[in-house]
């Protein structure tokens, strides 16, 4: 299984990059990367999004929010999980291998999960011992089991909000964030009454680390532990 680095704003701090680096086991500055953009298409504003993600600079010129692909990797590329079905395994596998760890974008949850799916990556997933795999809010939602009525957007061809179950809990990320007036910790309480496991919720300056099914939460904000 992929050691999971499950971020709701990216590597914002000290803490964060901290932890990245321990799972990783060498500077970041010797690891190879690969970005996922997918998730943010399904967003009104994804193409601005996605770029931004990709090139990681926000597009008013100011100081990027998710720090991610910036962070100064030896390599980076790109893993565009929608194109993966018609190019065939042998030929993107080999990307995934030689990279140390995979940048999932933000964005919709329940389009993400269906890509990872429908592109194969899902079934590499629990293979992937050696790498680091670093979610941005849906980047990291996707792992949950479900995600709650609460953050259903895009609906897949299957229905339900169903997602990877790659750990057994569920993720409300961007707590309290000032432009996001919902994300409260009250609404985070009545979402979390609804689901059917334990649930975190979390501001932008935490983290939730697993390698081997061990759980620990990084933090240098708020956050809360519902079971």
């Amino acid at each position: 299984m992929m050691k999971l680095l499950l971020t709701s704003g990216g590597v914002r701090n000290k803490s964060i990059y901290d932890a990245l680096v321990e799972m990783l086991g060498k500077p970041i500055a010797e690891s190879k990367a690969l970005c996922i953009p997918t998730s943010g298409y399904a967003n009104s504003n994804g193409a601005v999004r996605a770029w931004a993600f990709v090139s990681g600079q926000e597009p008013d010129g100011q100081k990027p929010e998710c720090p991610m692909v910036e962070l100064g990797w030896k390599a980076i590329g790109v893993l565009e999980l929608t194109a993966l079905p018609s190019i065939g395994k042998d030929r993107w596998l080999p990307w995934v291998h030689e990279a140390d760890v995979l940048l999932v974008n933000g964005g919709d949850p329940l389009y993400l999960n269906y890509w990872i799916q429908q592109s194969g990556l899902a079934d590499l997933i629990p293979t992937l011992d050696e790498k680091v795999w670093v979610g941005l809010s849906a980047g990291s939602m996707v792992m949950a089991p479900s995600i709650g009525e609460w953050f259903v957007g895009w609906t897949p061809p299957t229905g339900g909000d169903e997602t990877l179950g790659m750990v057994d809990f569920s993720i409300f990320p961007h707590l309290d964030h000032p432009s996001l007036a919902y994300n409260t910790m009250a609404h985070a309480e009545k979402w979390a009454a609804g689901m059917n496991g334990p649930c975190y919720a979390m501001d932008d300056e935490t983290a939730i680390k697993v390698v081997e099914g061990s759980v620990e939460v990084i933090s240098e904000g708020h956050w809360k532990y519902f079971n």
